[in-house]
């Protein structure tokens, strides 16, 4: 014990000396580095207003719903988990998986236990998943939420979505591309529907689905994203039913398809789900005397458009009802 005094004040005396000589040479423990230097850590408030510190761009992230899953796809991240693999690739075409991503669950109910032996060092969700499942996600890596949607302004709330998980990854110059390729697409099929006379006119864009042999037609109002990105298009709304606040989005039957008149009547489906429409409605007598049915003016969109995606599918959702509303 006495010796290892004896050198400590040895040390502390030389110590003193060489301050005393003004030395800026740094001691051992001043030039050793830090395991992650304050500089690249990352902090992000996410659309929950929590804020979120990161040691460093996230590169192992896992995704809760497909919007966000479609993000970090398109911003060159390849998520290392996905809620409902098959569906997201069924769904969405506009931005195809990379890498071997694992399932972790449904998108409302992810498993905690996989999540955790993926090791992230992100989840990403949105405020539409629950709360609970949220603070079990927290125990295992860090937490952001974008918005889901919001009815007051679809696309600036996807746009500000894309542009979160891009700071949470250190991908804002690739996040500020995709905007611009998305506004570039839009103003082309813009330009192609004025130069075909197409300008203004009424579009009903919908999708549908079979409850108990009935056929339930869900609407795209003006105020959800389909509906945004058709007047951004410069096309003009034809629901005269009101959306919910969120996603505005509303529900009717055949009979209220009535009320459209002489439209351009656009719809999603998919053969993993089926097509309510050219399935279901087929025979149905209201639905043969439509205007738009015995015009011809029905549109099934193709396969793999997600009506609740990011810029990507907006893209090709923008693609896909200018094509078929010109073809005529």
């Amino acid at each position: 014990m006495k010796r290892h005094l004896l050198a400590s004040a040895t040390v502390a005396v030389a110590a003193l000396s060489l301050a005393a000589c003004g030395t800026s040479e740094p001691s051992a423990d001043d030039a050793a580095p830090s395991a992650k230097p304050a500089a690249q850590k990352i902090t992000v408030t996410d659309a929950t207003g929590a804020k979120v510190t990161l040691d460093g761009p996230a590169t192992k992230v896992v995704a809760t719903e497909w919007n966000v899953v479609e993000d970090l796809v398109a911003l060159g991240v390849s998520p290392v988990g996905v809620a409902d693999v098959k569906g997201y690739t069924a769904w969405n075409t506009a931005a195809p998986l990379t890498g071997d991503p694992k399932d972790i669950g449904t998108r409302g109910e992810p498993s905690i236990d996989t999540v955790a032996a993926l090791a992230p060092d992100l989840v990403v969700a949105t405020d539409d998943l629950s709360p609970d499942v949220v603070a079990q996600l927290r125990k295992v890596a860090p937490v952001i939420q974008v918005t889901s949607a919001d009815g007051a302004d679809q696309i600036g709330t996807m746009t500000e979505g894309l542009d979160l998980v891009a700071r949470a990854t250190g991908k804002t110059a690739e996040a500020t591309t995709v905007k611009n390729e998305f506004e570039a697409s839009i103003a082309e099929n813009k330009k192609a529907l004025e130069d075909a006379g197409l300008g203004g006119a009424r579009v009903a864009s919908a999708d549908g689905y079979v409850d108990a042999n009935q056929v339930s037609v869900r609407a795209f109002t003006a105020n959800s994203l389909l509906g945004s990105v058709n007047e951004k298009l410069g096309l003009k709304n034809a629901w005269t039913v009101e959306g919910d606040k969120a996603y505005g989005l509303a529900t009717t039957d055949v009979e209220g398809l009535t009320k459209l008149g002489d439209v351009h009547f656009s719809y999603i489906a998919n053969d993993v789900d089926g097509d309510a429409f050219a399935d279901n409605l087929s025979k149905n007598a209201v639905w043969k005397s439509l205007p738009f049915v015995e015009d011809g003016n029905v549109h099934r969109l193709p396969d793999g458009v997600w009506m609740f995606g990011g810029p990507r599918s907006m893209e090709a959702y923008a693609d896909s009802l200018v094509d078929a509303l010109t073809k005529k």
